[in-house]
């Protein structure tokens, strides 16, 4: 026998499919599907040129964070994108990566096989197999924090910029931060060489006396502002003005903090 509740029920879903409000009393449930393919803005693209140049390989995972770090795990940089990672997946040579997407003029990237990406552009297409990712080396899961703050300054790109073209002027290796006299200076010069020449710009003020040294060629970061913090347990951070971008750069153990 069928009960009241059954027919009222009955009736009650005949009356909202004919009127239209079924949705609303039983809504459908949708699954957003992650789409398999992706386009690289010419920003993306800036930001792993520069990548390439602290690993040959990347990793990426999927979502909107890129992260590598350099093979001496010396170097550690991290930015956020504007697209969306379908998957994750590995290259073992970005640069041969990135100068195949440069034979196309605005390429689809295609990630249905799991083996390779479909590089693909009108009538173009190539295809470019993932690396094992064991073959990577990668940047620790878990986020880096500096273990103190003790110095902090604003560097400018010009600022940036003349540094390290008086180190290549000059054939200069060592970068500092230096505090003494009031004043933190950005200092390029040869520590192994009394004689040797060098060039310095004042970026801050302290009442603190250190010597916080880099490695010039540890300087592979992308052109811009950055505000710098500095810890005397030999670990920077460098955070772009200009991108969504930060790297942490490791100090040389010759450094000091009074």
């Amino acid at each position: 026998m069928i009960s009241y509740l059954h027919m009222v029920n009955a009736w009650s879903l005949a009356y909202e499919t004919l009127y239209g409000d079924m949705d609303k009393t039983y809504p459908i449930i949708k699954m957003k599907l992650r789409p398999k393919t992706m386009k690289i803005s010419d920003k993306t693209l800036t930001l792993l040129k520069n990548f390439s140049n602290i690993n040959q390989s990347i990793l990426f995972k999927q979502g909107k964070e890129l992260r590598t770090i350099s093979v001496m795990k010396n170097i550690l940089a991290e930015a956020t994108i504007e697209e969306d990672v379908p998957k994750d997946f590995g290259i073992y040579d970005l640069n041969q990566f990135l100068n195949g997407l440069a034979l196309h003029q605005k390429p689809g990237l295609d990630f249905e096989n799991e083996s390779y990406v479909v590089i693909k552009e009108g009538r173009m297409r190539s295809k470019y197999f993932f690396a094992d990712p064991k073959v990577i080396v990668t940047p620790p899961e878990k986020d880096i924090t500096l273990p103190s703050e003790d110095v902090s300054f604003t560097v400018s790109t010009e600022q940036l910029d003349k540094l390290l073209k008086a180190a290549a002027i000059y054939q200069l290796p060592d970068l500092s931060a230096v505090g003494g006299d009031g004043v933190v200076k950005l200092l390029v010069r040869d520590k192994k060489n009394d004689t040797s020449n060098d060039f310095s710009i004042v970026v801050g003020e302290t009442d603190a006396t250190f010597s916080l040294n880099f490695k010039v060629e540890n300087i592979k970061i992308l052109p811009g502002t950055y505000d710098v913090v500095m810890s005397k347990k030999l670990l920077s951070r460098f955070v772009s003005r200009d991108y969504n971008l930060k790297y942490y750069i490791a100090l040389e153990p010759d450094s000091t903090f009074e």
